[in-house]
């Protein structure tokens, strides 16, 4: 049987995890819905789908700009989407590390916080391993 998601919806879940994208699902209202289909047809097809950077490419830069915008949580989240995408433990610095000159060192010291804390429970839950 054909999968009849949405390419947004198939995009999402490659890059953040079934787990997530369910459990996203499961919790979504009416009041929500609306938002949650803005970013799934926004963000995920209309962006996320592109075929000109590569998952990495836009895992990098979307931890980036969350970084300098100062949003912990999605941070976190696109941290640990990250082995999915591709983006290793250099490249997340390496991110952080533009945020510190372009946005601000207390930015990229909040996401190092943030990302320090997210890549140990990653190899927590991993037994160890690194990423």
């Amino acid at each position: 049987m054909p999968d009849t998601k949405s390419i947004g919806e198939q995009t999402r879940r490659a890059v953040l995890g079934n787990a997530h994208v369910d459990r996203s699902i499961a919790a979504k209202t009416p009041f929500d819905a609306p938002f949650q289909d803005l970013i799934t047809v926004s963000a995920w097809e209309g962006v996320w789908s592109r075929p000109n950077w590569s998952k990495r490419d836009r895992s990098i830069v979307t931890i980036a700009l969350l970084a300098a915008l100062g949003h912990e949580e999605e941070v976190a989240m696109h941290v640990r989407a990250t082995v999915n995408t591709g983006a290793t433990e250099d490249d997340i610095c390496e991110a952080l590390m533009h945020v510190a000159i372009y946005a601000g060192v207390p930015a990229a010291n909040t996401a190092f916080r943030v990302a320090k804390r997210t890549l140990a429970e990653m190899k927590a839950e991993q037994g160890g391993a690194s990423t």
